[in-house]
């Protein structure tokens, strides 16, 4: 690393050199000059000599030399016991030039060995701990020869501390100068056979699978049988070692295959979940693929951190990845379900989807039962949160599919699903209509059961949303006499009494509803009010309307469009209109064709009374009026086009829609097939050999530690990106609208703490834009660094803007703008 000075007087270009250790200096002044420094090693106390050789060790790290202080730290700070002191030289040793010009060691370096030499002697476990762990960082073979006695000494201390440290001390002299130590894998084998301690024989074991494998295996052998009685560290590494084996060895799969499956019972939860991956990476069988899997589901199950959870459970949704291991996971379904017992919302969704995935005719009955308590505990959830009325409309949406896929489940799921309607989620209850079109649209036999049901319910919808499609729905597949006259009956009790208007003015008045007026003109009288100052004031009954008896209850309807929305009258009105003209199609007497038909237009007309009278927060607008009128117009009329148009052609239509729909999904279903027909060969397909194919090869196995390793430092080779995987038009998001005077889209490139926005304009006018500008602002931990200039665009010219945006925190932040420009000079926009 190069470290930048904090110091001005010592801003110097520094040459790249190896250096493990990384310090803060801090910016607070002139630095002390060396002879200052070297009084204070000599004369000062302790507390003096810390403070000096905390500067000594900055100013070595900011580039000084410094070569006359070596000799004052040898003789007054190296004798010295205060651990403090110690453990700052151990860093200044580890900094300090040791060699001369030349290359050759400093004959200082000689009685730096001797100190050390004393300290990997010393009673306090600590300071040989210490000493151990920086004699790993040393590269000068000179300063080491000396200390080997020492070192190998160790290895026998009371303290595991010391003996950890010694092993790894051992293990990096060995892999850098292997003759100073050249017995260290029989050394280090005699003392595993010994050792007792979890950590020194993690370390010891460690050693000899990346120094000896032979020995390693030699000694695994011995004690395979027992390996579920070790610690989850050494467990850890054993693991690793199989791998590696198994890897380069195939051969050796059966010998190490038992070992791995007794770790599968490990106490550690780590363990367990790099033995799971092993057996699934080293065996096919479905025996190890169901052992692998239910081990995955019990860490799922048992871990308390979400992180986990979802780690765990893309493993298992890439094992379903694998055509042979999707029938294994499909036996395991049930325990997979154990998993929505989770609170957090993510891990919930990522169970049903994979549930969703591996559900077959064999287990959909238990999967659908679980799911329909899992739906009705969420009814009785104390506290209804967003979480409980998302992880409700999961559910919904699990239970469509598998109705979709089973139909003969959805008798059952059906009733259940229609008690939503009422539910506070409008997402959850729009998803059960969704599903409850389509059912009823496919099933014939499923019909009176959804009719009846629907109809029960309708009165207890809350949302304007979900009224409207009930209404959609009940219009369009009520076609018995009994059940239009009911659905009639509950749109009448939802809307109260007609004329809305009329009723609405005497309700203000202080009439109770269906009361007779006193006279004629009551419904525009006017009262006498008696101010605060004793005068009479007069106020109207169409201003009282909006002040008086707001808290009454009004029927659903009637409260959506006093609120001002119309959109369920026009869905009001086409119900109407099917269910009079299917009604004059069922009934031959033609008074009765008439009444009903006469209610039906009375109701439209109510609402268009009451749309244009102000009374509502909002008037109608043309679009709904257009289809009320239409409505009326039809029902006036009755001619054979039209009945055929509202009876049967919508009916055709969402026939279309659902069908086009299931079309859009099949690319899926393509996907799916040409996974499972993966393992099929042609005749003339190349034959891939493990043992002879090149390392570089894709179709060769990857080591999966090495590759892990090198995505944890960065270095992990890039693979092909493929068209659709991170095509840039993905990252490309639409500013304005496609019909605007100036298109915009930005293409957003994230690098680090930088956001690159390459914003591509668009004049599609005939005009110049002069002054086009791109404005931006943030809000959150956002920054804009440079203000975008203005520009001139020619007509249908274009251009690209780009501007730059800091980040300094991971909180979320908005970014936003307009564009402004000037057509010409006089017209600004």
């Amino acid at each position: 690393h190069v470290y930048t000075p904090a110091f001005p007087s010592l801003r110097m270009a520094l040459a790249e050199q190896a250096c493990y250790t990384l310090i803060n200096i801090p910016d607070d002044g002139e630095p002390p000059t060396e002879q200052t420094l070297k009084q204070d090693f000599q004369k000062g106390n302790a507390k003096v000599k810390i403070k000096a050789l905390k500067m000594t060790i900055q100013l070595i790290l900011a580039g000084e030399k410094l070569p006359g202080l070596l000799m004052p730290v040898i003789q007054y700070c190296l004798p010295m016991d205060d651990h403090t002191l110690k453990k700052l030289l151990l860093i200044y040793f580890e900094i300090v030039p040791k060699t001369q010009p030349d290359g050759k060691l400093l004959h200082e370096m000689i009685l730096v060995c001797d100190a050390y030499r004393r300290d990997l002697q010393h009673p306090n476990e600590y300071v040989r701990g210490s000493t151990l762990r920086f004699l790993c960082k040393l590269k000068e073979p000179e300063l080491l020869e000396p200390l080997m006695p020492a070192i190998r000494g160790c290895l026998e201390h009371r303290h595991g501390y010391v003996r950890r440290n010694a092993v790894l001390a051992i293990y990096t002299i060995y892999k850098s100068f292997d003759f100073l130590i050249s017995d260290a894998p029989e050394l280090i084998q005699d003392f595993l056979e010994k050792e007792q301690d979890a950590s020194c024989k993690r370390n010891a074991f460690m050693m000899l699978i990346h120094v000896d494998q032979a020995r390693a295996l030699d000694y695994l052998s011995t004690c395979i049988d027992h390996v579920h009685t070790f610690g989850d560290i050494l467990q850890l590494v054993i693991v690793e070692l199989v791998y590696k084996v198994c890897y380069a060895s195939p051969s050796e799969r059966a010998r190490f295959i038992r070992c791995i499956y007794n770790l599968l019972n490990s106490s550690s939860a780590a363990v367990r979940y790099e033995a799971a991956g092993t057996l699934v990476t080293l065996s096919s069988a479905p025996t190890a693929v169901k052992a692998a899997a239910s081990c995955y589901i019990d860490l799922i199950v048992k871990e308390s951190d979400n992180n986990v959870k979802l780690i765990v459970l893309d493993r298992l949704l890439g094992l379903k990845e694998n055509p042979a291991h999707e029938r294994v996971l499909q036996d395991l379904v049930m325990d997979i379900v154990r998993v929505l017992s989770s609170p957090d919302l993510e891990v919930r969704k990522k169970c049903l989807d994979l549930v969703l995935d591996l559900v077959s005719s064999r287990n959909v009955d238990e999967v659908v039962l679980v799911l329909k308590k899992e739906v009705t505990g969420t009814m009785s959830a104390a506290g209804q949160t967003d979480d409980v009325g998302n992880y409700r409309q999961l559910l919904v949406r699990t239970l469509h599919s598998c109705s979709i896929k089973f139909p003969d489940i959805a008798p059952t799921v059906i009733p259940v699903l229609l008690e939503f309607l009422s539910d506070t989620n409008e997402d959850a209850a729009a998803d059960v209509l969704v599903f409850v079109r389509e059912a009823i649209q496919r099933y014939d036999a499923l019909k009176p059961t959804i009719i009846t049901k629907l109809l029960e319910e309708f009165h207890r919808i809350k949302a304007v949303r979900i009224h409207r499609a009930a209404l959609w729905i009940l219009g369009e597949y009520c076609v018995s006499l009994p059940d239009i006259r009911h659905v009639m009956d509950e749109i009448k009790k939802s809307l109260g009494e007609v004329p809305i208007v009329d009723s609405e003015l005497r309700k203000a008045a202080g009439e109770k509803e269906g009361e007779p007026p006193e006279s004629p003109t009551s419904t525009s009288s006017s009262r006498r009010l008696v101010t605060d100052d004793g005068t009479y004031a007069t106020q109207s009954a169409y201003t009282a309307a909006a002040s008086s008896k707001k808290d009454d209850e009004r029927p659903p309807l009637r409260a959506y469009f006093l609120d001002g929305d119309f959109f369920v009258g026009a869905a009001l009105a086409t119900t109407l209109t099917k269910l009079a003209l299917r009604f004059t199609s069922l009934v031959s007497e033609p008074q009765k064709q008439n009444t009903f038909c006469a209610d039906a237009m009375l109701i439209m007309a109510s609402v268009v009374h009451l749309g244009k009278s102000g009374l509502p927060k909002k008037a109608v607008t043309e679009d709904d009026l257009d289809r009320l009128m239409l409505c009326i117009r039809v029902l006036c009329d009755r001619s054979e086009l039209m009945v055929d148009l509202f009876n049967e052609q919508c009916r055709d239509s969402l026939s279309a829609m659902l069908t086009a729909r299931q079309t859009e999904t099949t690319p899926n279903a393509l996907l799916d097939d040409k996974r499972k027909a993966a393992n099929s060969e042609e005749a003339d397909d190349p034959i891939s050999f493990t043992q002879l194919t090149a390392k570089q090869d894709g179709g060769a196995a990857e080591n999966q530690f090495e590759v892990s390793l090198l995505q944890a430092v960065g270095t992990a080779p890039k693979k092909a990106e493929t068209v659709t995987s991170k095509s840039q038009l993905n990252k490309v998001h639409q500013l304005t609208g496609f019909s605007d005077p100036v298109y915009a889209e930005a293409y957003i490139h994230v690098n680090q703490f930088d956001i690159v926005l390459d914003v591509l304009v668009v004049n599609q006018t005939a005009d110049t834009l002069q002054g086009l500008t791109l404005e931006l602002a943030t809000l959150g931990d956002l920054k804009l660094v440079e203000k975008p200039s203005s520009l001139t665009l020619g007509p249908h010219d274009f251009c690209n803007i780009k501007a730059c945006v800091k980040v300094a925190s991971t909180e979320n932040g908005i970014i936003f703008g307009n564009i402004g420009w000037l057509a010409n000079l006089l017209a600004p926009h």
